[in-house]
């Protein structure tokens, strides 16, 4: 049981060790890849250092490059336990002469290789320091993470980030995908059955066989999504959530056709704005267009403008509709029910965005949110990355709910 146990603690430490070397030199050796790799040692239970080799092989790279970075890496964290040169199976190099070792014997000296290179390395300033070498100031911190700076990022609040760590998160902002529901169209498509019968194509198929029509071709309605349309509070209380919203849309929503809008003391259309351009000139250019950015907050006299000049021209019919806001309003509240009211009549869904509802004890109390809640579908928080998962499910739900709803979290 001893042995067991310590094999699994120099398991951990070897999958770590090397996790983090590889990293350093570019292989994105992530979570899910050095699981991969413990799981293959631990059933392959490799006795070898070739075999070691070849676990690694199988479950950290996914090319031709990132297996020559793993070799080299490897060559040079494990190069002193045997002949690097019988790793890649080399005919001409003559066999090494090894002691034999058991797998637990051979995963405990490859973590002490492994720490012993990444503790040398430069970019791990605060390893643990030896017995004989004095402590600075502080304490020592050993770096035993698996995560990557996206993983680290992702579950952080939007409103901790700088604009240089938003910028970073664009990248893992664009792998989501904020799709609205279908609906009919006014079209047609063909489809061999259909409930109807395409008179034109059937009879320009006969032509081909003297005018006997021999199989009928069907249409059916087609398929179109649902337009997406965002009104996002740019208040100074939605700040850095406002920042973070823009910049998903542009980055998630630009399939969907989505139209933004956003407002504070009045109601700006940021779509030509943020259409053609980088994450970082288009927030930079959503400033400049909306000079009310970091302002005061009127939801009803924005609900109001976006109402009679877009909502009445037919944007919001049918479409599932997007508000940014903490639902702190300096206007009249009963503005707010009206507004929200008129809206819901006419879109297909509502979708409440609030960061406040992140915590569980979270009470529609102030006075904008709680006139808008009876008339919204879902109150999701999207206070982070790793929270937007409920967003992109709330915009595609294909079902309207226009009861209370809790917050989502």
């Amino acid at each position: 049981m001893a042995g067991s146990a310590a094999g699994n603690h120099d398991l951990a430490e070897l999958t770590a060790r090397f996790g983090a070397a590889l990293r350093l030199a570019g292989l994105p050796a992530g979570p899910g890849r050095c699981q991969r790799f413990a799981i293959a040692v631990t059933v392959a239970r490799p006795a070898t250092l070739r075999a070691l080799y070849l676990c690694a092989l199988a479950t950290l790279v996914s090319s031709r490059e990132q297996a020559e970075i793993l070799h080299a890496v490897f060559g040079q964290v494990f190069g002193g336990l045997a002949d690097i040169a019988d790793l890649r199976g080399d005919q001409g190099a003559p066999p090494a002469a090894q002691p034999a070792r058991t797998p637990e014997d051979l995963l405990a000296q490859a973590a002490r290789a492994a720490q012993q290179h990444v503790i040398g390395s430069d970019a791990v300033p605060h390893a643990r320091p030896g017995p004989d070498e004095e402590s600075g100031p502080g304490p020592d911190v050993e770096h035993r993470y698996l995560g990557s700076a996206f993983d680290r990022l992702a579950a952080r609040d939007f409103a901790d980030l700088s604009e240089a760590e938003l910028q970073q998160l664009a990248e893992l902002m664009r792998r989501l995908t904020l799709a609205a529901p279908q609906r009919r169209s006014r079209r047609h498509r063909r489809r061999p059955g259909g409930p109807r019968t395409d008179m034109r194509a059937t009879l320009r198929q006969a032509r081909r066989t003297g005018g006997h029509a021999f199989r009928l071709i069907g249409r059916v309605p087609a398929q179109r999504d649902r337009r997406i349309v965002v009104l996002c509070d740019i208040s100074g209380s939605m700040g850095p959530y406002a920042r973070a919203m823009i910049q998903l849309l542009y980055c998630a929503a630009g399939g969907a056709s989505a139209e933004v809008f956003s407002f504070a003391t009045r109601l700006t259309r940021l779509t030509p704005v943020l259409a053609r351009s980088l994450p970082g000139p288009a927030l930079q250019r959503a400033g400049q267009a909306a000079p009310d950015w970091l302002g005061g907050t009127r939801i009803g006299a924005a609900l109001k403008q976006f109402n009679d000049s877009y909502g009445r021209r037919g944007m919001a019919r049918g479409a599932v509709m997007v508000i940014i806001s903490d639902g702190w309003e300096t206007g009249d509240p009963d503005l707010v029910r009206r507004e929200m009211e008129r809206l819901s009549l006419v879109a297909f869904r509502i979708v409440w965005v609030n960061p406040r509802t992140k915590s569980s004890l979270y009470q529609p109390l102030a006075g904008g949110m709680a006139a808008a809640w009876p008339h919204c579908d879902a109150v999701v928080s999207a206070h982070s990355v790793a929270a937007l998962g409920k967003l992109a499910a709330a915009l595609a739900d294909p079902v309207r709910r226009r009861v209370p709803v809790r917050p989502g979290g």
